[in-house]
């Protein structure tokens, strides 16, 4: 929960999880509620050229899924602090 609070507090704005439920796909959706009995939460929602991007979190490690749906275990991506 650190991790979506320092988040909240960077962006200055709070979203309530369903406005960023509503930015991703249906092969996102799906692939998150097969991931929500492993203990994985949505975190927020990226706007990429290529679609949007979930950013998902598991204890503290996080996790994307992409447009179609593909899980990336291991992402390349930073969060400022």
């Amino acid at each position: 929960m650190q991790i979506a609070q320092q988040l909240q507090d960077r962006r200055g704005i709070d979203l309530h999880h369903d406005e960023h439920w509503t930015l991703m796909s249906a092969e996102q959706k799906m692939s998150l509620y097969n991931l929500h009995r492993f203990g994985y939460r949505l975190l927020f929602v990226r706007h990429l050229p290529t679609g949007p991007l979930a950013i998902i979190a598991q204890n503290d490690q996080l996790s994307t899924i992409d447009r179609r749906g593909h899980v990336d275990n291991k992402p390349n991506i930073h969060l400022r602090d």
